[in-house]
């Protein structure tokens, strides 16, 4: 199992980014996923986090602002941030989790199983 993460990069304050994350051996249809983030100094935050029972959670942090959404043919899982500030400066990660029953607003608030790799994202003010 595995997943990578992918899109990061510089963007100016009121910009976009779209994330992507790759699975490979395992089929992202049947798990829960989410995306994650960590900032120098602050704890891990859980900003997009999907099951399959439940509505899409989102933090108020980023409510409005990041969708996320998944591609099962191409078995990725985006997230699309727009008016990006400064604070939302961070690592972010995609994860996976096997207990789909669960809703997102738990996985984002207590972690998933499968991590990958971070993407980098920085916001210029």
């Amino acid at each position: 199992v595995q997943l990578q993460a992918s899109g990061g990069g510089l963007v100016q304050a009121g910009g976009s980014l779209n994330l992507s994350c790759a699975a490979s051996g395992f089929n992202l249809d049947y798990y829960a996923i989410g995306w994650f983030r960590q900032a120098p100094g602050k704890e891990r935050e859980g900003v997009s986090c999907i099951s399959h029972r439940y509505k899409p959670y989102y933090p108020d942090s980023v409510k409005g602002r990041f969708t996320i959404s998944r591609d099962n043919a191409k078995n990725t899982v985006a997230l699309q941030m727009n008016n990006l500030k400064p604070e939302d400066t961070a690592v972010y990660y995609c994860a996976a989790d096997a207990r789909r029953h669960y809703s997102g607003n738990y996985f984002c608030n207590g972690g998933m199983y499968y991590w990958g790799k971070g993407t980098l994202v920085t916001v210029s003010s």
